[in-house]
């Protein structure tokens, strides 16, 4: 089973930008249907978006045409760019894999925007 690991989380203003990683620790990975959630302090975990290995991407509305999903097949990772943040951005995001073999999921990053 693929294990994926976050990463690029920080502090940042309103209105700025943030990469988030996700790297598989298998070529595997690749072929894995690849999603991301966030989870604020004391509310529930939220979908935000998917990635398919052919490209297709969907998005949650409270991300799409701000967060946009790319892959680098070459370096098993998976990322997440984060466009015109706001303080309600603020959350732990996950990764998570699916393939064949199973579901894995990543510690978390966190993201915390200041206004």
């Amino acid at each position: 089973q693929v294990q994926v690991v976050e990463s690029g989380g920080g502090l940042v203003q309103s209105g700025e930008s943030l990469k988030l990683s996700c790297v598989g620790s298998e070529d595997s990975f690749n072929g894995d249907i690849i999603s991301w959630h966030r989870q604020a302090p004391e509310k529930a975990r939220e979908w935000i978006a998917t990635l398919w290995p052919g490209g297709a991407t969907m998005y949650a509305p409270s991300v799409k045409g701000r967060f946009t999903l790319s892959r680098d097949d070459a370096k098993n990772t998976v990322y997440l760019q984060l466009d015109s943040v706001n303080p309600d951005d603020t959350a732990v995001y996950s990764c998570q894999g699916t393939g064949d073999d199973g579901t894995s999921w990543g510690q978390g990053t966190r993201v915390t925007v200041s206004s």
